[in-house]
C-alpha cells in the first residue's frame, strides 16, 4: 500500500454476531461516499467487504477488517481466527459451500462469498493455512472524485 493512507480504521468482528453481521461493511460504504468516492468503486468495496465479513462472522471465528483508503485505491485486510481454508481452489469455485443447514436456513451459504470477492477486487491475496487462520488482501483501484484528470 504505498503512499500515505487519507484515512484508516479497523472494525472488530465475532464470530457468530449474526444480528451485527454487514454493520462494519456498511459502515465502510458511508466513509467512502464522505471521502468522495465514485458510486461504482463504493459497490464493489461494499460487495467485497460485505462477503468477507459474513466469511468472518460463519467460518472465521471472528477476527477483523482493516480499512486504508488511499487517493487511488481502497484497502481491505481482512483477518480471521479460523481453520483457514483447507483448498482455496475448490473455495474460489461459484457455489461451493461449507455452510451448515442453520447458516442456510438463514438464507446464507450460496458459495459465492469468495467468488464475490475476487469479481469486485483489482487484486485478492489470500494468505491460509490449517489451523492458522485466514488473510485477504483486497485492493479496489480507483481515484476520489474530483481528482481524476480528465
Amino acid at each position: 500500500m504505498p503512499g500515505k493512507a487519507l484515512f484508516q480504521k479497523t472494525f472488530t468482528i465475532k464470530k457468530d454476531d449474526f444480528a451485527n453481521a454487514g454493520e462494519a461493511s456498511v459502515q465502510i460504504k458511508n466513509i467512502l461516499k464522505d471521502v468522495g468516492f465514485d458510486s461504482s468503486v463504493i459497490r464493489r468495496v461494499a460487495v467485497a467487504s460485505y462477503e468477507a465479513e459474513m466469511n468472518v462472522v460463519m467460518y472465521g471465528g471472528g477476527g477483523n477488517v482493516r480499512l486504508a483508503v488511499n487517493p487511488d485505491n481502497v484497502m481491505l485486510v481482512v483477518e480471521d481466527k479460523g481453520p483457514g481454508i483447507p483448498d482455496v481452489d475448490q473455495a474460489m469455485q461459484e457455489g461451493f459451500s461449507t455452510a451448515t443447514d442453520e447458516m442456510r436456513e438463514m438464507g446464507f451459504g450460496a458459495g459465492m462469498g469468495l467468488p464475490n470477492i475476487k469479481r469486485n477486487s483489482d487484486d485478492l491475496k489470500i494468505i491460509t493455512s490449517p489451523d492458522s487462520g485466514t488473510r485477504l488482501e483486497i485492493c479496489i483501484r480507483s481515484s476520489v472524485s474530483g481528482t481524476e484528470e480528465n
